[in-house]
């Protein structure tokens, strides 16, 4: 499994195209969560261009199904602090060993120089009904921090019902270009450095903002 912390990762260019943050906004198909806020008390923004796709995915989607944005981009200082607390939680638990922790904390919470939120290329996302109310995908977003690690891989061992609403995610996320990082199956970028090395783009088209 290619994580976060593989140093191919760091390895890849970034020849950033310069697109904006934009906030998500009122979008048909997409509905805004705010669990998730920055420093400056916002949520949900992410490149232009990732904002496009979104709209294409949810368009995609059936009858009475939505997107629900959980979170997009995020600063370098908040990207940091979490990566800190994790890393402090796994070494409480006896990891001491440098690249070993950094390699177990990446699982979750990405180094700060890769970080796809910080490029405003990542969203944290499920699905919910017409009225707001999650669907079934066999454990919640962000389950690492409630200790259910063990369905937050999107090849997690889950129900039919949850793994049929997985599917639907990964091929309507997939199918406008995004890419999951399969230890978390709420998580899906475009154009950081991770989808570029995991698609064969010779860049990365977002950097850090």
């Amino acid at each position: 499994m290619l994580l976060l912390s593989d140093p191919r990762v760091q390895r890849v260019p970034v020849i950033d195209c310069g697109e904006p943050l934009v906030d998500v906004g009122v979008v048909p198909g997409l509905r805004l969560d705010s669990r998730e806020r920055d420093a400056e008390g916002a949520y949900g923004r992410v490149r232009a261009g990732v904002l496009d796709r979104l709209r294409t995915a949810a368009a995609r989607l059936p009858d009475g199904v939505e997107l629900l944005v959980i979170e997009g981009h995020r600063t370098t200082a908040e990207q940091a602090r979490r990566f800190a607390r994790h890393e402090e939680r796994l070494r409480s638990d006896g990891i001491s060993d440098p690249a070993e922790l950094r390699k177990r904390t990446s699982v979750f919470v990405s180094p700060v120089d890769v970080a796809p939120h910080c490029a405003g290329a990542a969203v944290d996302l499920t699905l919910a009904a017409a009225d707001g109310l999650e669907l079934d995908m066999g454990g919640p977003v962000n389950g690492h921090r409630t200790g259910q690690e063990d369905t937050c891989p999107m090849n997690a061992s889950v129900s039919s019902t949850a793994r049929a609403n997985r599917d639907l995610l990964a091929e309507m996320m997939t199918a406008v270009g995004f890419v999951n990082y399969p230890t978390e199956w709420w998580h899906w970028s475009f154009g950081d450095r991770y989808w570029a090395l995991t698609t064969g783009a010779k860049s990365a088209i977002y950097g850090p903002i």
